[in-house]
């Protein structure tokens, strides 16, 4: 049982200091997991999109250049007489060839607007791969202090059933001389039995958290062996203003708003008015007096179009728009409240688990010297083997307990730091 001791010896109360720290091995699993993980490039490559749909709308600045040929065979034949003559208006055969050009010269800031919109869009899409960093890096983190907290219950699991298998060979040395019963041997085995299945069900979800670990990083393997994820502790208030700063949630919020606003601009221009130049340059026939002729000709202008009347669209799109901005404000609204909320409950699991800590380190020392006194007992012939196993199930459990204090203590500080937006990687 002396294992259980030395490994619990190493369980420190750490000393708040600085922003979120962690070891050189976590922060490369995070990172290798941003390489690895399949949704990174997915969302990476909702970036590529947004970007390419800013290109589109920036493209709108350029003239539109189109070319058309047509033939139309027009019976019956165009004529009126003339002079006692037949005198043709228009060709049987009508061919016409020419390239089309148009620019919009005064859009009344549609095309400054689309473009804003994208540039919004592109940062929310490259937030959203920031969204999902944090949130896988904060998954990694949690599956490698669920590592180490299970090889630690592991390796006081193994303490217990070294501890005893030791005082079974007591026993079964005392049966030997007739100082022990038939039962105290088969009890002792029940504990070892019963011992081992715990170490069991360890190994068992060990095993599914480094599958997970694997999942996430392409990594099987971790040598984390302690709880050092650290963070500053502040008061309720900073750790929110943090949170507004920092969290993408919040970031993500923001941009809907910035979105919604941008929607509300774009459509207020529906209702106003273009000027575009027109002109197009080819050859066709059909000028009189030789219509089957077929000459050069062009045509240069400027078109002016506004809308008069649609039935109320744009007012209701606008109304529309403007109830999304109400909408992502609330959103922020609920996320601050939320926050709070958690952080409330992030921080009282810290103070917690810190008081939990220092009491479970005089239970361990407690359990420890009743064990030492049962063993001692036991070997002198005056105690009993329950005596002996309810001694080792209290060391156990104190050690159980404390490591538990610690690494849920762990978990609420990386709920903390995942919470005011800290990025430890």
């Amino acid at each position: 049982m002396k294992k259980i001791f030395c490994i619990l010896s190493i369980i420190s109360f750490h000393t708040i200091n600085g922003n979120a720290q962690i070891n050189n091995e976590l922060k490369s699993l995070i990172n290798q997991s941003f390489n690895f993980f399949p949704k990174i490039k997915e969302v990476e490559n909702i970036v590529v999109t947004a970007q390419q749909k800013l290109e589109l709308a920036q493209l709108n600045k350029m003239p539109e250049v189109s070319g058309v040929a047509s033939y139309n065979y027009i019976q019956p034949k165009i004529t009126i007489p003339i002079n006692g003559e037949s005198f043709q208006f228009a060709p049987v055969h009508s061919i016409t060839t020419a390239v089309n050009a148009s620019y919009s010269i005064f859009d009344f800031g549609r095309l400054k607007a689309n473009i804003e919109k994208s540039k919004i869009d592109i940062q929310f899409a490259q937030h959203n791969v920031d969204y999902v960093k944090n949130t896988l890096a904060y998954q990694v983190a949690n599956v490698y202090y669920n590592i180490v907290y299970l090889q630690k219950a592991i390796a006081i699991q193994d303490s217990l059933i070294s501890y005893l298998s030791e005082n079974k060979t007591i026993v079964e040395n005392k049966f030997k001389n007739g100082d022990a019963l038939k039962i105290d041997i088969l009890n002792i085995q029940a504990s070892i039995d019963a011992a081992l299945n715990q170490k069991i069900d360890l190994q068992n979800s060990l095993q599914k958290q480094l599958n997970l670990l694997e999942y996430t990083t392409g990594i099987n393997k971790s040598n984390g062996n302690s709880f050092d994820f650290n963070i500053n502790l502040i008061d309720l208030n900073s750790a929110l203003s943090s949170s507004q700063t920092n969290n993408i949630d919040f970031v993500l919020a923001k941009d809907k708003i910035k979105q919604a606003q941008t929607e509300v601009a774009l459509t207020k221009l529906g209702d106003k008015p273009m000027v575009a130049l027109q002109g197009a340059v080819g050859v066709k026939n059909g000028y009189v007096p030789n219509v089957g002729e077929m000459r050069f000709n062009y045509v240069a202008g400027v078109a002016f179009s506004v809308p008069i009347y649609n039935g109320g669209k744009t007012k209701q799109q606008v109304k529309l728009a403007e109830n999304s901005i109400k909408q992502n404000n609330l959103a922020v609204e609920s996320l601050n409240n939320t926050y709070k909320k958690d952080i409330q409950q992030a921080l009282a699991d810290i103070s917690s688990n810190l008081s939990k800590l220092k009491n479970t380190a005089t239970q361990i020392k407690q359990a420890k010297a009743a064990q030492d006194l049962a063993s001692i007992r036991f070997k002198n012939g005056v105690g009993t083997n329950l005596e002996i196993t309810n001694a080792s199930t209290n060391v156990q459990r104190a050690a159980l307990t404390a490591l538990l204090c610690e690494y849920q203590l762990c978990l609420s500080k990386l709920e903390l730091a995942r919470l005011m937006g800290e990025k430890y990687w």
